[in-house]
């Protein structure tokens, strides 16, 4: 196979859009008509990239076009760089229209929500100009986010061991996991029944299982010799669980920072019930050996100034 340098000099962005194309839609003919090419065109193309890379990117099966395990690297790495391309683009015409840039954060809200809002209000009165785009998912979710250039940084938690491969994380804080009921729910009058009956009585609203918090739950009650509850829902929207928890008999196990407002109105109740301790400390996590520009450096330095100045006045654990 050539030299790094050189396979890079001879590949080209369409190059990429075919790569990321077929990996998308599994068929040539398809592929070339979203390309708007005509499928010769297209076969010729595809048999320069393996000629570029000295080995088969495709087979071609009765299921379509397979990627080979080459192929399927290449597909990735095609569709990151699409996505950075895309959004350097945009990045430029904003500026062009008088725009300074823009900064695309991923949360999960559950980690400190007024940190992370703090932070976005400071950075817009420095900068007004800059365009910021927030989006609150799981920390699997914005792990995938990050990975695929589609969030410059993320404030989260690793979901596996082996991400610190990849990713830089400096932690932040921590949040305090509580359990709550609607209000005048039967478990807040009389004394609270032990954990594995809540377990085996009771409707649970828990996150999805590829998130830290779930699995952390899931320790807890694998440490206490206890079963998972046999009635869960698995919800990963925080807005849709608080509907459900207030309209339903079923137990939420959420951070209280994202609880504190309904908490405050009455609308659920706390239950006297420690679960969630294991949870490890969210952080702000970024992509190794990457440049990042002047917004992107300016918002951690506040992150990390207003999450100093939270753990002083016991905002974060």
């Amino acid at each position: 196979m050539e030299g790094y340098q050189a396979l890079l000099s001879r590949l080209r962005y369409k190059h990429l859009l075919m790569i990321s194309t077929l990996g998308k839609r599994r068929n040539l003919h398809q592929a070339a008509d979203a390309m708007f090419m005509s499928q010769p065109a297209a076969t010729r193309m595809l048999g320069e990239i393996e000629k570029v890379f000295g080995c088969l990117l495709f087979e071609r099966t009765t299921r379509g076009m397979q990627p080979t395990a080459v192929g399927e690297m290449l597909i990735d790495f095609a569709d990151n760089a699409l996505t950075r391309l895309d959004r350097c683009a945009e990045e430029v015409h904003r500026f062009q229209l008088g725009g300074r840039g823009q900064l695309t954060v991923g949360a999960i809200m559950g980690a400190a929500p007024d940190l992370v809002a703090q932070a976005i209000i400071e950075m817009k009165r420095q900068r007004p100009l800059l365009q910021i785009r927030l989006m609150g998912e799981t920390s699997d979710q914005l792990i995938d986010l990050l990975e695929q250039g589609k969030v410059d940084l993320a404030i989260a938690r690793y979901a596996s061991a082996i991400q610190h491969n990849q990713f830089d994380f400096e932690p932040l804080g921590n949040e305090t996991m509580i359990t709550v009921v609607r209000s005048g729910h039967p478990l807040c009058s009389g004394d609270l029944p032990p954990l594995e009956a809540l377990l085996d009585d009771w409707p649970w609203i828990l996150q999805p299982m590829t998130t830290p918090a779930r699995q952390a739950l899931e320790k807890e009650f694998e440490m206490e010799g206890l079963v998972s509850p046999r009635d869960i829902i698995e919800c990963g929207s925080i807005f849709a669980a608080l509907q459900l928890v207030q309209k339903s008999d079923a137990l939420l196990v959420m951070a209280e920072t994202v609880l504190r407002d309904h908490l405050s109105a009455g609308l659920i109740e706390r239950l006297s019930l420690a679960v969630g301790r294991t949870l490890s400390p969210f952080g702000l996590l970024t992509r190794k050996n990457t440049f990042y520009s002047e917004p992107i450096i300016g918002f951690c330095d506040i992150l990390r100034r207003n999450a100093s100045a939270w753990r002083l006045q016991g905002g974060l654990e």
